[in-house]
């Protein structure tokens, strides 16, 4: 069955392949996330692991129609809309915003992506984003995942949110959690729910968690 406009829209990823249509103010779609942050041998950070679980209204859609005898989709049937769920990510800048000692760092294209889907049907989304250029572990760097455009709600798993692969020894992770929303914030934030608009990436940013990744 050929992926349809429909299955992918929604999506975490959706709002990705919807350029003619506005933004929905409050978030439709709900992922649980993990990161894992990558350390080449030479010790510098190389990029991030992304593990991304939908929301159980995202996968029955993803879903529709795939699968033989009740069993859920492989992995080959869920291809086509893994790649345009993560070639759509590019616009976006793939939900993911990596600053080193406060500048912004870059993402290459994503590689070694693929859809899966477990036995209840729920669907997750793995793929490897690496930083164009590699940094130093020694340097500070910290990074958000969050939708600018408020469509996708995202939230790290409680428990192991964060991993590092191949770190120096003496590297940790942290979440920080962010602060909470002035009254006018939040007086946006209800406003954009209610009248159907995009509360803006500025809200979005403030409302994410920060990983903070620290090595000696």
């Amino acid at each position: 069955m050929a992926m349809t406009r429909r299955q992918t829209f929604p999506g975490a990823l959706a709002a990705l392949c919807l350029a003619a249509s506005p933004a929905a103010a409050h978030p439709h779609v709900w992922i649980a996330a993990r990161a894992t942050v990558l350390f080449d041998k030479d010790g510098a950070i190389t990029g991030l692991r992304h593990d991304w679980v939908f929301d159980e209204m995202y996968s029955a859609f993803a879903t529709q129609g795939l699968g033989k005898d009740g069993k859920p989709p492989t992995s080959e049937e869920l291809a086509p809309l893994a790649k345009t769920n993560v070639d759509s990510l590019a616009e976006f800048d793939y939900f993911t915003f990596a600053r080193e000692s406060g500048k912004k760092l870059e993402f290459a294209a994503p590689v070694d992506y693929r859809l899966d889907a477990d036995a209840q049907k729920i669907v997750t989304l793995h793929f490897t984003l690496p930083l164009k250029h590699p940094i130093a572990a020694s340097k500070p760097f910290s990074f958000q995942v969050y939708d600018p455009t408020y469509f996708v709600a995202f939230d790290f798993e409680k428990k192991d949110p964060i991993a590092l692969k191949a770190a120096p020894s003496g590297c940790s992770s942290s979440v920080m959690e962010p602060a909470p929303l002035r009254a006018e914030d939040t007086q946006k934030l209800s406003a954009a729910a209610s009248e159907n608009f995009s509360p803006g990436a500025d809200l979005s940013s403030r409302l994410a968690p920060r990983v903070i990744v620290a090595c000696p």
